[in-house]
């Protein structure tokens, strides 16, 4: 016996929903094409290249899927990894924000964890740590630089074995 599953509920249809009032919020035009590229972004556990977003999205043409991952990225809904590897990888990760103002405050500043055995990026982005971790490595800048220096964006990549590879 099959159990009714409601469909309005699954993780789809949840992530679909928040992707449209993202890129509301946002002031993005919703199109198709956002809205599916960003609802896989927000599914993903993980950074995903854009060989990887348009295996799950076969009916996307390249160029499309590419304008799509430009427009997020530039509305501050996603952000692009650059890998060593010379593979960009795309995430939503979880620090941009949206003041009463509605100006975009993006703050994708946070670490990575590279997979050195299968490629796979995640973000480490809890929300405890990111606050102290660029406030210590700000102090690190203005220690080491001097007075003057300002970050506005980190890029730290842990890289080892992920779960599944180590065992």
């Amino acid at each position: 016996m099959k159990s009714a599953r409601n469909p309005a509920t699954s993780p789809a249809t949840i992530h679909q929903t928040s992707a449209s009032s993202l890129l509301r919020q946002a002031g993005v035009r919703v199109t198709d094409a956002r809205l599916h590229v960003l609802t896989e972004l927000l599914l993903s556990q993980r950074a995903l290249s854009h060989l990887e977003v348009q295996d799950a999205l076969p009916d996307m043409d390249r160029v499309t899927l590419y304008r799509a991952l430009d427009c997020l990225t530039d509305a501050g809904l996603a952000h692009k990894i650059a890998g060593d590897d010379r593979v960009f990888r795309y995430s939503t990760g979880s620090e941009t924000t949206y003041p009463a103002n509605n100006e975009r405050n993006v703050q994708h500043q946070h670490g990575h964890f590279k997979c050195t055995l299968c490629t796979r990026v995640f973000c480490l982005d809890d929300a405890q740590q990111p606050a102290s971790l660029r406030e210590q490595l700000q102090a690190t800048l203005s220690s080491t630089l001097g007075r003057g220096f300002q970050s506005h964006d980190i890029e730290l990549t842990i890289k080892g074995l992920c779960a599944d590879c180590s065992r």
